[in-house]
């Protein structure tokens, strides 16, 4: 947050408004003398959170305003990271957008599969989302074709930045239930569903598969990294849903806070800091989505999920 004053002169109780104070505003005017104590909250039309208090002291013709401007200096378009901490690493993860396999509840891991319209259509939605919001310095993305595609949208909305592809981003790599239809799994592969849902995190699928141990450490580490590449910056990550169930449980250690489901193209918002400090900003974003109809057509963002 940053702080600004000025004072004013005002002939009348009707206050002007500092020139400091864009449109698109929220105002907060608070009367602190005198027993008509009040607040009032006006709208301008950006979208900045701003207060400031009004402080009227009756003096010979004159009264005296305070004004006291906060302003958000993460709001979107108005600064850039840059400009605020450079002591930590802004990293925006967003899971890719729908592929058919998605829709139709089939298990992904690695196998290699490409969004589906609606999927497309989400990047766009997410992607002029980003674009409007604070510079990107730098976009990474998982190798697999879902991933990449929606990354390789977001870069062309932001300044046409080059997509770093990242193997160590993919989805978990699920063995021999890649390619089943989730509520089939059980049945044709027994084993290596009872060791998907196994509670001790070290189980290995069968069929070449990681445990949730191995997911962890590789995409924690590789978080890690891009965000010591990238102090005082703004970054996009773009991968799975199992990968950002990782991140959720290494920024919320102990605490035993679940990540709940991660729809296609949410952004989650992380701030990475010495001494490999994470914390969540926010969480499971979909905002963008609103009205668009492609809110609950996704499946996974847990274990499962690809």
């Amino acid at each position: 947050m940053s702080t600004l004053c000025t004072w004013c002169h005002l002939e009348s109780s009707a206050i002007s408004l500092p020139p400091l104070i864009s449109r698109h505003s929220i105002v907060k005017l608070s009367n602190l003398h005198g027993s008509n104590n009040r607040n009032r909250i006006l709208w301008w039309p950006r979208t900045q959170f701003v207060s400031f208090s009004v402080s009227l002291q009756p003096i010979p013709l004159l009264l005296t305003a305070v004004f006291t401007l906060m302003a958000d200096t993460h709001s979107s378009g108005d600064a850039e990271l840059s400009s605020v901490d450079r002591n930590f690493t802004e990293i925006v993860v967003v899971r890719h957008g729908e592929t058919e396999w998605n829709a139709e509840k089939r298990i992904q891991g690695h196998l290699d599969i490409d969004l589906n319209d609606v999927g497309r259509q989400q990047a766009v939605a997410v992607a002029e989302r980003l674009s409007g919001e604070s510079k990107i310095s730098a976009i990474y993305s998982s190798d697999l074709k879902r991933a990449l595609e929606t990354a390789e949208t977001i870069a062309n909305r932001c300044g046409g930045l080059q997509v770093i592809q990242d193997e160590t981003l993919r989805e978990r790599h699920l063995g021999d239930l890649q390619g089943l239809v989730y509520s089939e799994a059980p049945k044709i592969k027994t084993k290596a569903y009872e060791a998907l849902q196994s509670r001790h995190t070290n189980v290995e699928i069968p069929g070449g598969g990681e445990s949730l141990d191995q997911l962890y450490k590789r995409c924690t580490s590789s978080l890690q990294t891009i965000a010591s590449k990238h102090r005082g910056e703004r970054v996009v990550v773009v991968t799975h849903g199992g990968v950002i169930r990782a991140l959720h449980q290494r920024a919320y250690t102990g605490s035993g806070q679940r990540a709940g489901r991660i729809l296609n193209v949410s952004v989650n918002v992380l701030h990475l800091s010495d001494p490999d400090r994470w914390v969540i900003k926010s969480w499971g974003d979909v905002s963008h989505l609103n009205g668009a109809g492609y809110l609950d057509s996704g499946f996974g963002g847990d274990r499962t999920s690809g």
